[in-house]
C-alpha cells in the first residue's frame, strides 16, 4: 500500500490540487510557488501507483539548464528529508534523476536539449513541471506540450515571475484563449503562511533600497522597468504619487503629438509618437502609439481615429523629419502637412543629442502624470531604456538601441520642446502654406 502524505498547503493553491491538464502559478518571491509544486510532485507519484501498477513518470524542465544546481532536484529532496521519504517509500536519489515509486521516474532536463526527435523520449511521462517559465520559448512549448499532453491523465505545471505580458507562458495562461483544462493562480509573499523575518527584512530593504524593482520582485508585476534604465527610479515615483492614473485631456487645450520617425518595410524602426498636453506646469501624457514598417497614412489613420485632427492637434519630429524618403519624394513633414496637420521640425541638437534628452526628461518627470490606460506600452519602452555599457572596462557608452528606444526617444523630443524661459530652442514651423 502507498504511503499517504499530509501537506500543509496555502489556501492560495487550492485550484490546482484538483486534477487539471495545465496548472500555472506565477507571482513574485516568497510566494511558495516552487515548493507547492514540489511537495505536489511527491505526493503524485506517492499516489501513482497505487496498490499495483507502473509508477509516475515526471520531468521537470527549464528553458536553459547547463548543470544540475540549475534544477529542481535539490529542492525536491530537501521535501522528502523533511517528510521522512526514504529508499523505503520508494525514493531513491541518483547523482542526475530521482526513482519513485513503482519504477517511477523524476528527471531534470533544459528544454533546449530537444528536438523534434528527441522529444519523443519523454512519451509516456505524466507530469511535467516548468520551472521559471518566464523564459520559455514558445518553439519549447510547442515541442513539449504535445508530448506530455496525449497522455491520458497527464499534467503540466508552470511556476514562474511574470517579466512580461508577450513571454508565451503569460499569453498561454493569462491572454485572451486559454487551453481547454487550465487553471492558475496568482501568489505573493503574503500567502506565505511560513514567511521568515530574514524574507520580511529582505522585502522590506528592497522596497526602501530599489522601490523602482519592487512590484516586480515582490509582488509579481510585471517588469516594466529594467535594472538601470535611466528613467526607473522616476516612473516609480511617479506610481508611488499616483501620478500614473485616470488622467482626462483639456478640451480647450491642443494636442501635442511627439514622433520618433520609424520606415517602411519589415525591418523598419519602430514609429513611435506621444500625445500630451501642456497645462501650466503640468504635462499630461496621455496617449502612446507604436507600429513598425507602416506607411504613414496607418499612423495618420490612428490619430484621426483617435479624435487628434489637424482642428485640436499639432505634430513636432525630429530633425530627420524633413528628410525624403529614398523611393518616394517626399518627407514625413511634408506628408503630414498634406493631411492637414500644422508641423514642428526640431532641429538637430547635435552631439550628445541623446543625453540631452533623457536629462530634459529626468527634469520634467516631477510634472508628469500619466493615463494608466493608454500609455502602458509606452511606460514599458522608458523603463527599459538604458544605457550600453562596456563591462570590461567600465564606461557607459549612451542609450542602447534596441526595442525601447524609439518610445523613449519621441518621449525625450517631447521634453526638449517643452516650452519654457531656461530652453533656447527655435523649431522650424510649418503651417499647411508652408514657412511661418
Amino acid at each position: 500500500m502507498s504511503r499517504s502524505l499530509r501537506l500543509e498547503t496555502p489556501a492560495v493553491f487550492a485550484p490546482l490540487l484538483a486534477p487539471a491538464r495545465y496548472k500555472g502559478a506565477y507571482g513574485g518571491r516568497g510566494g511558495c510557488k516552487s515548493h507547492f509544486f514540489a511537495e505536489k510532485l511527491i505526493e503524485d507519484c506517492l499516489a501513482e501507483p497505487g496498490d499495483s501498477g507502473a509508477g509516475m513518470r515526471a520531468v521537470c524542465i527549464r528553458e536553459v539548464q547547463k548543470d544540475l544546481a540549475q534544477s529542481s532536484k535539490l529542492l525536491i529532496e530537501s521535501k522528502l528529508q523533511h517528510y521522512g521519504i526514504t529508499e523505503a517509500d520508494g525514493f531513491k536519489p541518483f547523482r542526475d534523476q530521482i526513482e519513485t515509486p513503482g519504477d517511477g521516474l523524476i528527471i531534470f532536463k533544459g528544454m533546449q536539449e530537444y528536438t523534434a526527435e528527441s522529444v519523443k523520449s519523454l512519451e509516456g511521462f505524466k507530469r511535467a513541471w516548468w520551472e521559471e517559465a518566464q523564459s520559455a520559448g514558445a518553439h519549447s512549448l510547442s515541442l513539449l506540450r504535445p508530448t506530455i499532453m496525449r497522455n491520458s491523465g497527464a499534467e503540466m505545471w508552470f511556476s514562474w515571475n511574470p517579466r512580461r505580458r508577450t513571454d508565451p507562458v503569460d499569453v498561454m495562461f493569462r491572454g485572451p484563449e486559454k487551453p481547454t483544462g487550465s487553471v492558475s493562480v496568482s501568489t505573493s509573499w503574503r500567502d506565505n503562511p511560513w514567511r521568515t523575518t530574514e524574507l520580511e527584512q529582505e522585502r522590506l530593504d528592497c522596497l526602501r533600497i530599489t522601490p523602482e524593482q519592487y512590484d516586480h520582485i515582490w509582488e509579481g508585476g510585471y517588469a516594466t522597468v529594467l535594472e538601470g534604465a535611466y528613467f526607473a527610479k522616476h516612473l516609480a515615483e511617479a506610481k508611488a504619487q499616483g501620478r500614473i492614473s485616470r488622467v482626462g485631456a483639456d478640451p480647450l487645450m491642443t494636442y501635442r503629438v511627439h514622433c520618433d520617425i520609424g520606415g517602411t518595410g519589415a525591418r523598419a524602426d519602430a514609429f513611435a509618437m506621444w500625445v500630451d498636453q501642456f497645462v501650466g506646469k503640468e504635462i499630461r501624457v496621455l496617449d502612446y502609439y507604436e507600429a513598425v514598417g507602416q506607411p504613414l497614412a496607418t499612423h495618420v489613420a490612428w490619430l484621426r481615429e483617435r479624435g487628434y485632427t489637424p482642428k485640436n492637434a499639432q505634430i513636432w519630429l525630429p530633425h530627420d523629419g524633413e528628410t525624403h524618403d529614398k523611393v518616394h519624394d517626399v518627407s514625413y513633414a511634408s506628408a503630414l502637412r498634406e493631411a492637414q496637420y500644422k508641423v514642428t521640425v526640431v532641429p538637430n541638437q547635435g552631439k550628445g543629442a541623446a543625453k540631452q534628452r533623457v536629462e530634459a526628461a529626468r527634469r520634467l518627470f516631477p510634472r508628469m502624470w500619466f493615463n494608466e490606460s493608454t500609455t502602458e506600452a509606452g511606460r514599458d519602452a522608458l523603463g527599459w531604456y538604458h544605457e550600453k555599457r562596456d563591462e570590461a572596462r567600465g564606461i557607459g557608452l549612451g542609450p542602447d538601441h534596441d526595442w525601447s528606444s524609439h518610445g523613449a526617444d519621441a518621449f525625450g523630443l517631447m521634453c526638449v520642446s517643452h516650452e519654457e524661459p531656461r530652453q533656447a530652442l527655435k523649431p522650424i514651423q510649418y503651417s499647411n502654406a508652408g514657412i511661418v
